[in-house]
C-alpha cells in the first residue's frame, strides 16, 4: 500500500465509525486484527473486536471530530489524533454510574496496516480526564 492508500483506509475507518456502520467498519480489519485497549489488555481477532464494539455501543454514543491522520511513507503504519464527543449511556463494568453525562476527550490511535486492511489498532486517551468529566 502507498502512504495515500493508508491515509484513505484510516479515513474510511473513522467515517464508518462515525456513521455507525459497524459491518463496514469491521470489514476494514484483518481477520487476526490486534486491538490494544486503552489502559487494558490486548484482544485478537475481528470477532473479539465486534464484541468490544457491541459493549461500547451499549454504554457510549460517540462521534469523533477534528480527525488528523498521518501515515508512514511505506503505508505500513499510521496514527490519528481526534476529539471524542460522547455521551455515557449505560454504566460500564467497573466505572462510575451512567446518567447521560457528556464528555469531550482528546484521543489518539496507532495502526498497522497489512494487505489493505488494519491489522493493529491501539487507542489512547486520558482515563483520569474522562473519569473527572463523568463523575462531576
Amino acid at each position: 500500500m502507498t502512504q495515500q492508500d493508508t491515509l484513505d483506509l484510516i479515513g474510511r475507518y473513522y467515517a464508518a465509525f462515525n456513521a455507525g456502520d459497524r459491518e463496514g467498519f469491521l470489514a476494514l480489519l484483518t481477520d487476526d486484527v490486534i486491538h490494544d485497549i486503552n489502559q487494558g489488555g490486548r484482544e485478537i481477532g475481528r470477532d473479539a473486536f465486534r464484541r468490544f464494539l457491541e459493549r461500547m455501543d451499549r454504554s457510549y454514543a460517540e462521534q469523533l471530530k477534528d480527525i488528523v491522520i498521518m501515515a508512514h511513507e511505506s503505508g505500513s503504519r499510521a496514527a490519528a489524533e481526534f476529539i471524542v464527543h460522547g455521551t455515557y449511556l449505560n454504566t460500564d463494568e467497573g466505572l462510575p454510574e451512567a446518567r447521560g453525562q457528556t464528555y469531550i476527550l482528546p484521543a489518539g490511535a496507532f495502526f498497522e496496516v497489512r494487505d489493505g486492511k488494519v491489522s493493529r489498532i491501539s487507542n489512547y486517551y486520558n482515563l483520569e480526564d474522562w473519569l473527572k468529566q463523568v463523575a462531576g
